[in-house]
């Protein structure tokens, strides 16, 4: 991490308030970071897991990646204690009554495997509702390890780890964010706390970095998902949810699960506007509008162009929708690209958008060439 990034990014210490009643996150403390225009590369529906931890007495290690904020009922005991919405572990001790303390190495960890493996921008360590019984500071380490290793796999002295945050003081009951400054495509986590604790949710945002081995055998796949490597640039409006769960895996689950606008009162419309995994043939495109009933889209166009100073080239024209349904489109020929744009008309939302095709040799190229630099 830089100089430049840690100066710039808000740093919490020291214990949180001990909870007074009301609304529990009315005093949690937090910032906007910039680097969460990224993805969120341990998000579980990208196929994100806690694999392992060395301790998780008072709470489980997968609560860390809920999608949700973490929740606090102040009633809520079990027969080990306080039951927290988190990853938390047992109080340290050290080895004698003459030396009751941890020793300065004294840590717990947890082992993450990232749903997509990419270049780590950014990573919120949030310990929300632990107001005094947070770590004293984290740190975290990344590996790059190909295919499905174990745990025990991880943990072997052949595994090169390489420092993404260095041990850093945080705060009880904030959002700890961290700029990363490593170009190298990561696979696994391993998030350290310092001696022990408990952490509420941790996010990792960067770009994915597919495998082009992968993506070759497949041939024909979906050129713009978020787990082949595709981005969302930029939107008209992300009132109600975020436009990259048009990107995400899998089908919507329930209406916030897609992109919707706020209702216009102009005569625009909204629009998002993609990155492609890279150069590549567009042949089918699927706009999905699942679970929005009174609220999808009325009319969707999409459009390719072909680099950042290409024209934009309508391949489909503006096409009426329909409510909670999967439209499928066969183009009459492929439309060669690096970006694309779903421009709806004029307001409402789309659940996910799919844009099958298969990689030029100058994309497969690229891709390839950037997989090596990043050591993948």
């Amino acid at each position: 991490m830089t100089a430049q990034h840690q100066s710039s990014l808000a740093r919490f210490t020291g214990d949180a308030n001990p909870y007074g009643g009301g609304d529990p996150y009315a005093d949690h403390r937090s910032a906007d970071f910039p680097f969460t225009q990224y993805a969120n590369l341990a998000d579980r529906q990208l196929g994100a897991g806690v694999i392992a931890a060395n301790d998780e007495f008072f709470a489980q290690r997968e609560n860390l990646l809920l999608p949700e904020r973490a929740e606090f009922d102040p009633e809520h005991f079990g027969h080990k204690g306080k039951i927290m919405d988190g990853w938390e572990t047992r109080r340290r001790r050290g080895a004698s009554a003459e030396h009751p303390w941890p020793t300065a190495d004294d840590h717990d960890w947890a082992l993450v495997r990232l749903g997509a493996p990419g270049v780590v921008r950014g990573i919120v360590i949030d310990t929300a509702h632990f107001r005094g019984n947070y770590p004293q500071a984290v740190s975290v380490e990344g590996a790059s390890v190909p295919g499905s290793p174990s745990p025990e796999e991880l943990l072997a002295d052949d595994v090169k780890w390489t420092t993404l945050v260095p041990r850093t003081a945080v705060g009880g009951h904030a959002a700890n964010g961290f700029a990363v400054d490593v170009e190298q495509r990561i696979t696994h986590l391993r998030v350290n706390q310092h001696p022990d604790g408990g952490i509420a949710r941790l996010r990792v945002y960067g770009e994915v970095v597919p495998d082009p081995r992968w993506l070759s055998v497949l041939g024909t796949f979906d050129v713009v998902a978020l787990e082949n490597g595709g981005q969302v640039e930029d939107a008209s409006n992300l009132f109600y949810s975020p436009a990259t769960n048009t990107i995400q895996p899998g089908r919507s689950r329930k209406m916030d699960d897609g992109w919707e606008t706020r209702r216009r009162r102009d005569q625009g419309h909204d629009w998002i506007r993609y990155q492609l995994v890279a150069r590549s043939e567009v042949r089918a495109i699927e706009i999905d509008t699942a679970y929005l009933k009174g609220n999808s889209a009325g009319w969707a166009s999409v459009s390719v162009r072909d680099g950042v100073d290409g024209e934009w080239v309508e391949v489909l024209p503006r096409t009426r929708l329909q409510p909670d349904t999967n439209h499928r489109f066969v183009l009459a020929g492929p439309s060669v690209g690096t970006h694309a744009r779903v421009d709806i008309f004029p307001d409402g939302g789309i659940s996910r958008l799919r844009l099958f095709g298969s990689l030029t040799e100058e994309g497969a190229a690229r891709l390839a060439a950037r997989h090596q630099e990043l050591g993948g």
